[in-house]
This record gives C-alpha cells, sequence and structure tokens, in this order.
C-alpha cells in the first residue's frame, strides 16, 4: 500500500471477481454481483492495467484463482454451523450484501483490514447506500503496529463461538513472523473453528504458465508498493500450522480443485499451480 490510499490489489483481486460475471460463460464459478460497483467506475482502467501487464490470457487465469478461493470458502463456510465469519484482509468482499439471509439467521460478520483500506470501502458503501446491519461489523487494524485479535476486541468479536476465518490473497504479502502471529492469534478460538487461507506456492513447483504468472503479477504488485514475500511448499504451509497448534483440515491439490469446480466446463477454464487452499481447524 501507498500512502493513505486503499490497497490496490484488494481493487484488482474485486475487479477481478466482477470481470468473470461479466466475461465468462456460465455456470459462473463464483457470482460476485457487488463487485465492480464496490470498485466503481475505475474498474474499466484497471482492466487496461491488468491486461496490458499480465496479457489477455493470464488474467482470465488470475480470474480463475481469485474466483475459486472465494467460492470453495464460502462452500466451507455453509457446510458447518460457524457463528462468526471473519474476513481477515476483507478489500472489497461482498459477502455481507450477497448474503443477507445468513446475517438474518444470525451469523455475524467482521471485516479486518488496514485503516486506510477499510476508511475507502466505508465511503464507497455509504455513497452506494448500502444497507447496514448489527451483525456486519467492520474492525480497522494497522498489521504493522498490532494484531487481528486486537483488532476484533475493540469491536466485540466472541472468542468463545465457533468461527471460520477467510485469509485469501493476503498470506503471499506478509511475512513468516507476521502469518505466524496471525494463526497463534487466531487459535485462540473453540474447536472446530476454521482458518481458510490461500497461499503462494514455491516457484519450484510451479509449472511453466505459473512462472509466467508469478512474474508478472509479482511486478505488477511491486509497482504498486505491495510486492510478494512469502512462499511455502504444501509440507512448509502445513508445519507453519502445526507449530501454531492447529491441524489440517483440508488441503486440496490442483487436481482436487479442477474435478470439484472446472468438471465438465466447456471453455477451457482450469486451475493451475500458483496459490494453494489450505483449511487448518481448531482441537
Amino acid at each position: 500500500m501507498q500512502g493513505g490510499e486503499p490497497s490496490r490489489t484488494a481493487m484488482m483481486a474485486a475487479a477481478i471477481r466482477g470481470l468473470h460475471r461479466l466475461e465468462a460463460e456460465p455456470p459462473w464459478l463464483f457470482d460476485d454481483q457487488f463487485a465492480l460497483v464496490l470498485v466503481g467506475p475505475a474498474w474499466r482502467d484497471l482492466r487496461v492495467e491488468l491486461a496490458d501487464s499480465l496479457t489477455e490470457p493470464l488474467l482470465r487465469q488470475i480470474g480463475v484463482m481469485a474466483t475459486t478461493r472465494a467460492r470453495y470458502t464460502e462452500d466451507r463456510l455453509a457446510a458447518a454451523p460457524f457463528e462468526q465469519y471473519v474476513l481477515v484482509g476483507a478489500g472489497l468482499d461482498s459477502f455481507a450484501w450477497r448474503r443477507p439471509d445468513r446475517l438474518a439467521a444470525g451469523l455475524s460478520v467482521f471485516e479486518v483490514d488496514h485503516p486506510a483500506s477499510q476508511a475507502w470501502k466505508l465511503a464507497r458503501v455509504a455513497e452506494l447506500g448500502l444497507p447496514h446491519s448489527d451483525r456486519h461489523v467492520f474492525a480497522p487494524v494497522d498489521f504493522e503496529a498490532e494484531t487481528v485479535a486486537d483488532g476484533l476486541d475493540r469491536v466485540g468479536f466472541d472468542w468463545s463461538k465457533r468461527t471460520l476465518f477467510s485469509w485469501l490473497g493476503v498470506v503471499p504479502y506478509l511475512t513468516i513472523e507476521a502469518i505466524e502471529a496471525t494463526l497463534r492469534s487466531l487459535a485462540k478460538t473453540p474447536s472446530g473453528s476454521e482458518v481458510v487461507i490461500s497461499y503462494l506456492i514455491a516457484e519450484a513447483l510451479m509449472e511453466d504458465l505459473g512462472r509466467v504468472c508469478l512474474d508478472r503479477f509479482g511486478r505488477l504488485a511491486a509497482a504498486v508498493g505491495e510486492p510478494f514475500k512469502t512462499a511455502f511448499t504444501p509440507g512448509e504451509a502445513e508445519a507453519l500450522a502445526q507449530r501454531c497448534g492447529l491441524a489440517v483440515a483440508d488441503h486440496p491439490t490442483r487436481d482436487d480443485v479442477a474435478a470439484r469446480y472446472f468438471t465438465g466446463r466447456a471453455d477451457g477454464l482450469a486451475p493451475i499451480t500458483f496459490e494453494q487452499l489450505l483449511v487448518v481447524a481448531v482441537v
């Protein structure tokens, strides 16, 4: 992030989710009808910037990753009786407006993000006149000065309730120390709570397309002040989680994801080995 501006990569991620709905053939992997609305008219300029930096095929591939990880996480949320849903590094996530039925049914949603990004989002929400719910809570956190737990404590998060934490598109930009500190904080929740993480695969394990994606998107992220810092092998990612007192609940491979979400598609969309999903549970 630069100065007091919102995260540029978070804006890009939202634009990419919205472009999937706009440009991909149904059935969509993930239907985020609010993404481009939240970004605003600037989404068109972002699309041009992304296509110029990545090429059209790579932009399409990044779209596969952004939508698949969101779909997987919300499928996980629907599969168990979680009482709280925490989006760590929420960006322009729109769950609370896409799924007001879940809030009405008693789910509490907490958005944790950098103060600058969150202030920009709240101003945009006010401008659009999107509805507010007491079960939808915003927790600004300067990750360089405090922990996720500090921010959640300020806004009434209940550490005794079963919680799903969504930590998508954030870990690659953090140091290992920051990642470990966050996981240790989240492990304070009760048994059955889970954390869904997307992490960058070690370059040695990527195929050629993944390495091209790493080079081009990595340079783009660095250019906007948000460089990649950390990548893992699957074994390293699991060992880190276990070191923090968490158990591996699911660690789908590219083939697992392809079988679950891409079987029978006629448009050629498919995952690549670039980032991987990991679910860790409090035991």
